[in-house]
């Protein structure tokens, strides 16, 4: 469980161990780390910076990745990456939830779980690393989180919802659409979980998917009657 309390040399230490750099200035880390709801001494400046920074270097990997690409695909493929629920994922694997830094309104509401507050806190982190060092290291950084993610890209799919996706893949095939419906509902107000499942015509297996909103459930769902199709196709 996170704490409210400034961080210990510890935390610092394998924080920094997950990141894989080390600030000189452990003032930037610790504010890149609080969130607006600890005072007014907070990342939003931090998180300003950052989002300016992260935009630029993913679009110049991508446009020398893709030199073929048009703008508009450059653009979808740019906001795929850098929205919010990917920066919350890349916010997961360096495990920031254990040491953002809350209010206790914040802390008690579940904040160190919320998509929002973790991808702020990846931009404000970027910005940090820029005034800690230099742009150079800076990109480097983004481009080391962002590694498998860019390798692993499809001109043709990646940034598309996963709904979208398998609704253009139903309308090749001419099938009918997607059906999806909310078959339970559970947690706390403030921590809702919903349990969605997507049918099929002409496939029996019902793919379901559990989120803390009925759309992300839904591409879930989504995502698993894809990797069905793919695997069909595969013969797997």
């Amino acid at each position: 469980m996170k704490k409210a309390t400034p961080l210990s040399k510890t935390d610092i230490y394998l924080l920094e161990k997950r990141l894989a750099y080390e600030f000189k200035d452990k003032r930037l880390l610790e504010l890149a780390l609080s969130h607006r709801s600890v005072g007014p001494k907070n990342n939003e400046r931090l998180e300003f910076l950052g989002d300016s920074l992260l935009n630029l270097t993913i679009a110049e990997a991508l446009f020398h990745q893709f030199p073929d690409a048009k703008e508009g695909d450059l653009s979808r493929l740019r906001a795929h990456l850098v929205k919010g629920e990917t920066l919350a994922e890349i916010a997961r694997e360096k495990q920031l939830g254990d040491v953002v830094l809350l209010g206790t309104g914040e802390m008690k509401s579940g904040g160190f779980r919320r998509d929002s507050i973790l991808a702020d806190t990846v931009e404000a982190l970027i910005g940090a690393i820029y005034l800690d060092q230099d742009m150079f290291c800076c990109q480097n950084k983004v481009l080391e989180w962002y590694e498998s993610r860019l390798a692993g890209l499809d001109l043709k799919k990646a940034g598309k919802d996963p709904k979208t996706c398998l609704q253009e893949l139903m309308q090749e095939k001419s099938l009918a659409l997607p059906a999806y419906r909310v078959l339970n509902e559970s947690g706390e107000n403030h921590a809702r979980m919903y349990e969605v499942e997507c049918r099929l015509v002409n496939v029996e297996q019902v793919f379901c998917a559990i989120a803390s909103s009925k759309r992300q459930a839904e591409k879930k769902a989504a995502e698993l009657a894809l990797q069905y199709f793919d695997e069909e196709v595969s013969g797997n």
